[in-house]
């Protein structure tokens, strides 16, 4: 244990208990609390369950994360992973931000539906008093406008001070109440479906190609070094930023699959030829969504597009009554799957100053700078010029 901070008096109940991170995952009770809040969170995110954090203590880096637990009256009702990043952009200033890590896609913590200004509010009271919290609140990865963003907006506001939006972006999303054939139809342009017949066609030609899920009965631990061989033989292998290159992150992935599917929250799909995968879909399912975390395949028949028919395939979860979106986790301009896929989530970067003369002056300095960049990109954009409607 770090340090205990009682909440604010609009939160009297509340109290946060601050951990290092490596600890608290070791903790079976906290664990099983934290398990429990899951299914009453106000937003669904894999990244934020026991077992991914479990499993992130395997990488490089994970000792300087600290986990603020928040209870009411003894009760859980949610959990931030924080640590003091050195550099807030391109500035050498340290502040706090919320964890997360190249292998995590949503920055979204767990919070009790109901108690998302409550919670932030403890969190704010608890970095104010915090010694070791430097410079401002900063977080990654927000669904905007969502019940946690909205809740850190009230929480900022009952104490004066803003909550701001400092970047946006859109990723793809899949939801639609469509069936996978409709949605597919809808989706994608009539050439394009052509085209995908056609070298699903040529595929067959080389041989048996048959596409299945993991169920209970296959060996969980070959699925995952078929997948880490698959990735490793590509063009990861040899940048080196494969995940079985490393051992943190070979460590890493076998354990949040085998977390994830002890959770019942494990989907893999593969698409075999002859018996040997050239194709694998990791996909975490936490309804009522869904999480595309990881994909790999065999470059030698990328001719015929194995990641694009894969995730043809994975229409498939359309069909699923407890799944009604599937997030990409995919950059933002991603042309594969952003042709696949219509819908969008919006994603926000926030920060909200800290307390105190030198936090708040951090705070503005920051602002200013972001404000000042964003001018200078905006007067760089080539202006489009004007043309008739009828163009």
């Amino acid at each position: 244990m770090i340090d205990r901070i009682t909440a604010a008096p609009d939160a009297p109940a509340a109290t946060v208990l601050c951990l290092a991170a490596v600890d608290a995952v070791c903790d079976p009770a906290l664990l099983a609390d934290w398990a429990t809040l899951v299914p009453h969170a106000a937003e669904a995110n894999a990244f934020a369950e026991p077992w991914f954090a479990a499993a992130s203590a395997h990488l490089h880096g994970a000792d300087a994360v600290r986990l603020l637990v928040v209870r009411r009256a003894g009760r859980l009702i949610g959990l931030l992973p924080v640590v003091i990043a050195p550099r807030y952009g391109r500035l050498p200033i340290a502040h706090v931000q919320g964890h997360s890590h190249y292998h995590s896609f949503l920055g979204t913590p767990p919070v009790c539906a109901g108690e998302e200004a409550a919670f932030w509010s403890a969190i704010l009271d608890t970095l104010d008093a915090a010694r070791w919290a430097k410079g401002l609140l900063h977080l990654c990865a927000i669904p905007d406008q969502g019940p946690v963003h909205r809740g850190l907006i009230a929480a900022a506001a009952a104490r004066g001070r803003p909550c701001d939006t400092v970047h946006r972006h859109e990723r793809a999303l899949l939801e639609s109440r469509l069936s996978p054939a409709a949605y597919y139809e809808r989706t994608i342009r009539k050439k394009k479906r052509k085209e995908l017949k056609r070298l699903d066609q040529r595929l067959s030609e080389c041989g048996t190609v048959t596409t299945r899920h993991l169920v209970p009965d296959d060996d969980l631990a070959a699925w995952i070094d078929a997948f880490l061989r698959l990735e490793a033989s590509g063009w990861k292998g040899t940048a080196g930023s494969a995940l079985g290159r490393q051992a943190d992150t070979a460590a890493f992935f076998r354990a949040a699959l085998t977390g994830a599917h002890a959770a019942g929250r494990l989907d893999i799909l593969r698409m075999d030829l002859d018996g040997v995968p050239i194709a694998m879909l990791v996909n975490f399912l936490t309804p009522p969504g869904a999480f595309s975390f990881k994909i790999a395949f065999d470059e030698r028949y990328a001719r015929f597009s194995p990641g694009v028919l894969i995730q043809i395939a994975n229409l498939d979860v359309l069909n699923r009554a407890d799944i009604l979106w599937m997030d990409s986790c995919a950059v933002a301009n991603h042309s594969m799957i952003n042709s696949l896929w219509a819908e969008r989530r919006a994603l926000v970067r926030l920060s909200v100053p800290l307390d105190g003369p030198r936090r708040r002056l951090t705070f503005a300095l920051c602002r200013l700078a972001e404000r000042t960049a964003a001018a200078i990109r905006a007067r760089r954009l080539p202006t489009r010029p004007e043309t008739d409607d009828a163009d």
